[in-house]
C-alpha cells in the first residue's frame, strides 16, 4: 500500500475568482465543546450494537475539490491542498474542519466503478453488485439491518432521513419488507405521528388488536409477500409513532443546531445523531447536487461548506460520546468528477478512480488507501471495487460477508463472492 498526499499550492491557471475570500471566515476551530453525553451514558452508547451511518454526497462530488487534490497541475483547479490533524496527509481547503478531524478518518482514493452512468453507478456503491435485468440486490442499509437485527428493538433498522415527506422503500430486494429503508423529513419531527383529536390510546389499542385479529385470519388463506408488507408497514408505524419524540431535532439546543448548520444537511445529521443514539442499525442521510457540469468550483464552495460543517460536527459528537466506537461512519458518492475540466468551468461523470472517507468502530483511522497518479487521470496503486467496500464495512461492524441469508429455505450469499475486505483498514 502506497499513501501519496499532494501538498503542492500552486494555483490552476483558471482565475480563482475570489473563491478564498468566501472561504476565511470558515477556517477557525471547534474548540471547547462539550461532549454530549456523560460519561457513564457514553459508556452504556459505546456497548451497544455495532451500527453504521451513511452519508452520500448526491450526484458526484468532486476528488479534486475534495478528499484528493492535485494542486499545480493542469486537471488540479484553483483550489490548494491544506494539512489535517494527520502529518503527511492533505485534503482539498474547501474541507477546513473536517481537515482538523482527520485523526478520526480514513480516506479510500481509489474507488472504481468503471461506470459513469448515475443510477448504474450508485447501485454499486450502495448494492456492491452491477445491476442486472434478472436479479435485484439488496441495499447496504437492508442489509446491516437485517445482519444486526436481534429481534429486541422495537425500532425499524433502515431509515433514510430527508428534508422532505417520509415514504416506504422496497429497496431490500430479496431481504424482505422489514428492512427496506423508511424516509424520515427533518421539518416538524415524525409527520402525522399522532393520535387523531379525540382518540386515546386504549381505545387506539382496542383498534389495532381487532386489526390483528383480522388480519390473522385474512392470512391464514391468502397470505402473499404483499399482505407480508402491509402488515409490516403496519406495525412498524405503531413503533414510530410511540417513539416519535426522538425523530424532532427540536429538542435539541439552539447551540447544537447552530453547529451542526440549520442548512437541511445540518439538520439532517443531528436527526441521524439522533437516531443513532436510539438504536437504529443503518442511518443514511444526503447531501444534493454535486452534478456540476458547469460552474464546478463555485457549487463545491457551497456544498462543501454545508457538508464540512455537519460533517465535522457529527464525527466530534460521535468521538466525544464515546459512540464512534461502536458506529461505522461512510461518506459515499456515486462516482467522481473527471480530471479534465471542461470549457464552462465544469467537470463530468468519472468513475474510474474517486474518493470516499470513513471512519469508526474498527476502522484504522488516520490512513489512506490508494493513490492516483500525478494528474489524478489513472489509479497508480491498489484499485478498490464496490464489493471490496462491502466486505469490509461488515467485517468492521462485526459480520461476516461470506456468510449466507436462508431466504426461503435458499441460501443467498450477504455479500458479493468477489469481493476482498481491506485488510489494511481494519483495526
Amino acid at each position: 500500500m502506497k499513501c501519496k498526499y499532494a501538498c503542492n499550492s500552486d494555483e490552476h491557471p483558471i482565475a480563482r475568482r475570489n473563491f478564498l475570500g468566501q472561504l476565511a471566515a470558515g477556517t477557525c476551530t471547534m474548540a471547547g465543546l462539550n461532549s454530549l453525553v456523560q460519561p457513564a451514558t457514553a459508556a452504556k452508547i459505546a456497548a451497544k450494537k455495532k451500527r453504521v451511518l451513511s452519508i452520500f454526497l448526491s450526484g458526484g462530488v468532486s476528488q479534486f475539490e475534495s478528499f484528493d487534490p492535485k494542486p499545480g497541475t493542469p486537471t488540479g483547479g484553483p483550489f490548494r491542498a491544506i494539512p489535517t490533524s494527520v502529518p503527511g496527509i492533505h485534503i482539498g481547503e474547501l474541507l477546513p474542519k473536517t481537515a482538523q478531524q482527520m485523526h478520526l478518518l480514513s480516506l479510500i482514493r481509489t474507488v472504481n466503478t468503471n461506470i459513469n452512468d448515475h443510477g448504474l453507478s450508485r447501485y454499486q456503491i450502495e448494492r456492491g453488485h452491477l445491476k442486472s435485468a434478472t436479479a435485484d440486490f439488496p441495499h447496504i442499509g437492508a442489509i446491516v439491518a437485517k445482519g444486526l437485527d436481534e429481534g429486541t428493538s422495537p425500532m425499524p433498522g433502515h431509515i433514510h432521513v430527508s428534508s422532505g415527506a417520509g415514504s416506504r422503500s422496497n429497496n431490500s430486494a430479496y431481504l424482505g419488507p422489514k428492512y427496506g429503508s423508511i424516509s424520515v423529513g427533518t421539518n416538524g419531527g415524525l409527520r402525522n405521528s399522532e393520535l387523531p383529536g379525540g382518540m386515546t390510546a386504549t381505545i387506539n389499542d382496542q383498534r389495532q388488536t381487532l386489526r390483528r385479529h383480522a388480519n390473522e385470519r385474512f392470512l391464514q388463506r391468502r397470505r402473499t409477500a404483499e399482505t407480508d408488507a402491509y402488515v409490516e408497514s403496519y406495525e412498524q408505524a405503531i413503533q414510530l409513532m410511540a417513539n416519535r419524540e426522538i425523530f424532532d431535532v427540536t429538542k435539541e439546543p439552539q447551540k447544537q443546531a447552530e453547529k451542526y448548520g440549520t442548512f437541511d444537511l445540518g439538520k439532517q445529521c443531528l436527526l441521524a445523531r439522533r437516531l443513532l443514539e436510539n438504536e437504529i442499525s443503518f442511518v443514511q442521510v444526503s447531501h444534493s447536487n454535486y452534478d456540476t457540469h458547469a460552474e464546478n468550483f463555485n457549487f463545491h464552495i457551497e456544498q462543501l461548506g454545508e457538508f464540512d460543517q455537519a460533517f465535522s460536527a457529527l464525527i466530534e459528537d460521535l468521538d466525544q460520546s464515546g459512540m464512534l466506537e461502536s458506529t461505522l461512519v461512510v461518506v459515499l458518492t456515486e462516482f467522481g468528477r473527471t480530471p479534465r475540466i471542461n470549457q464552462r468551468y465544469g467537470r463530468d461523470h468519472w468513475g474510474k478512480g474517486f474518493s470516499i472517507a470513513l471512519a469508526g468502530c474498527g476502522i484504522q483511522p488516520g490512513a489512506v488507501i490508494g493513490a492516483m497518479n500525478k494528474d489524478g487521470t489513472e489509479i497508480a496503486d491498489r484499485e478498490v471495487k464496490p464489493a471490496d467496500l462491502f466486505h469490509t464495512y461488515l467485517r468492521a461492524i462485526g459480520l461476516d460477508p461470506h456468510s449466507e441469508f436462508d431466504i426461503g429455505g435458499r441460501s443467498v450469499p450477504m455479500a458479493n463472492p468477489t469481493g476482498l475486505a481491506i485488510e489494511e483498514l481494519l483495526a
